[in-house]
């Protein structure tokens, strides 16, 4: 782990490097930029006011001003409005980056090797960690509390799922909840249990808190750390700006406190972990922008239920490869009226966790109801929207919804969401082209670190339906992939626009603020293997530097 210190020296002398500059010129760039319609519009040259802001966009002969405060040749290379991730978990990546991730194994043994080797070095009362995905390992079942107890008993291990919607548990940390037989499931929840009824020592969902209750908490040092590395890791991929789906009181204040030390440089579209969060933050409705358009919180995160990885996406049918269940709806009809009236009321925009076709139903129902009172431009958004009943699709437009998708989970999931319901139900899967067809606004994210942040794959697999080694040949139901253009605005004025952030950022023109990258090759042009390998050279943020690649 690189010390926190360290972290922040280097944080503070990127902040000074460019600080001085006033009015200034970006020059002999291959500029490309969308408008929010979806036309290209190119330029070579990007005038910056002194506050941050587009003052112009330059093209090929047009007259440069005589009086600069400065000047910066990019030597042809190509600049582009910074990425937006419409949907991830900052601090989820920072405890990614400094903790144990398992995301990259490729087997149990694998898993439990890593997981020794991270115990030995790192001697914590908890050994704390995430990534683990048991279709990744073919393992054809979850991973249990004896086979992690062989790679470490004398002390509670808690390793996160993937997805975050289960976690893996040793004998000592269950033993620490004081989870047993008799332990009832929570609503919304699920405890892997033997044949006798003894937790395994998986927990999906709501029965992950029975866990979490007992591990400690990071300390702000800790928080202040994780938040650096992340940031850092965003911005080395050209993402400028990030929603945070799902913030907690704990990383607002990390937030404020980086914000208040000049150490935020990412834009963070804040949404809270629930209203009562929101309120405890924000009050009565959301906060203004702060630190220069750098943080807001103007929406509230919903959960409507779990993953398909750990069979918790509630479905209309049975899991094809689990007879008998249909997944975990965590709210009753009432109770998701409920709170998302209550978040309506105080003007907080409301972001629906539903990735089964049984809680998208459920969601566009309540969006129905609460639609005839709220007429104004509410956004309502339903984050992932991975399996949709076709006959749902058409009320996505119908309300104006936003359907905040994710392009690399289709890549990731497709072989998995095949198994779990089977070639027929998959017709709304992953249906980006259908939501744009119907009238839906796409906006497009990752949902770091369940995946990596990395917008370019993201943007290859939109127009490819295909993952990084081009499988399966012509695309994952090609027919529901999007253009090259309209992937590109699922991660640019699309993902804009889901956060009532248009006005501000997503794209560059006069009075716009100047967030852009400067990249190794022109992505409009690029295949989309080589549109996947983009390195980014330079991120700007508000006319400043904010990452330089070294």
């Amino acid at each position: 782990m690189l010390n926190l210190t360290k972290r922040l020296l280097i944080a503070a002398a990127l902040l000074l490097a460019p600080a001085a500059y006033a009015d200034g010129l970006v020059e002999n760039v291959n500029g490309e930029t969308l408008t929010t319609s979806g036309e290209v519009i190119r330029f070579t040259g990007l005038l910056i006011a002194r506050d941050g802001k587009v003052t112009q966009l330059l093209k090929s002969g047009e007259k440069r001003p005589k009086k600069l405060d400065w000047k910066i040749d990019m030597g042809g290379k190509t600049l582009l409005p910074g990425m937006i991730d419409a949907h991830g978990h900052v601090m989820g990546l920072g405890e990614q980056l400094e903790l144990l991730d398992l995301s990259a194994t490729t087997s149990l043994q694998e898993a439990l090797g890593k997981i020794r080797e991270y115990a030995t070095a790192y001697p914590n009362k908890w050994v704390i960690g995430r990534g683990w995905n048991q279709e990744k390992w073919k393992l054809g079942r979850f991973p249990t509390a004896a086979e992690l107890d062989s790679a470490v008993a004398d002390r509670p291990v808690w390793l996160a799922r993937v997805d975050g919607h289960a976690g893996w548990a040793n004998s000592r940390a269950i033993e620490l909840a004081g989870v047993t037989a008799a332990t009832k499931d929570p609503a919304g929840g699920r405890i892997e249990r033997s044949a006798g009824g003894k937790p395994e020592g998986v927990f999906v969902d709501g029965a992950t808190k029975l866990i979490d209750k007992v591990v400690p908490g990071a300390t702000p040092r800790e928080r202040n750390a994780a938040f650096l590395a992340a940031q850092d890791r965003l911005l080395s991929l050209g993402i400028t700006a990030t929603t945070d789906m799902g913030t907690s009181v704990d990383d607002w204040n990390t937030y404020r406190r980086m914000g208040d030390l000049g150490l935020l440089k990412v834009r963070i579209m804040s949404y809270a972990s629930g209203v009562e969060t929101a309120l405890a933050v924000a009050g009565q409705g959301p906060t203004p922008w702060l630190y220069g358009d750098r943080l807001r919180m103007g929406g509230i995160k919903l959960y409507d239920d779990g993953a398909l990885g750990s069979r918790g996406a509630w479905l209309k049918a049975d899991y094809a490869d689990a007879p008998g269940q249909k997944g975990l709806g965590f709210l009753s009809d009432d109770q998701l009226l409920n709170m998302m009236t209550r978040g309506s009321m105080d003007g907080f925009q409301i972001a629906v966790h539903a990735i089964g076709d049984r809680a998208n139903q459920q969601v566009l129902d309540a969006i129905e109801v609460l639609s005839d009172t709220y007429k104004d431009d509410r956004r309502w958004r339903i984050e992932h929207a991975q399996i949709v009943d076709p006959k749902d699709l058409p009320r996505f437009g119908k309300y104006g919804i936003i359907a905040s998708m994710q392009p690399v989970h289709q890549t990731s999931d497709r072989l998995m969401a095949e198994a779990r319901l089977g070639s027929d139900r998959l017709g709304g899967a992953y249906a980006w082209r259908s939501m744009l067809r119907n009238g839906a606004k796409l906006a497009f994210g990752s949902d770091y670190p369940v995946e990596s942040p990395d917008p370019w794959a993201g943007w290859a697999a939109s127009f490819t339906r295909q993952d990084a080694d081009m499988q399966p040949f012509g695309g994952w139901r090609p027919e529901e992939a999007v253009t090259r253009e309209q992937g590109w605005a699922g991660f640019t004025t699309g993902a804009a626009f889901a956060g009532f952030a248009e006005d501000k950022i997503g794209h560059l023109a006069p009075g716009m603020r100047a967030d852009f990258v400067i990249v190794d090759r022109d992505p409009l042009l690029a295949g989309p293997s080589e549109l996947r390998g983009t390195q980014v050279i330079e991120t700007w943020v508000g006319g400043q530097r904010a990452w330089q690649k070294k």
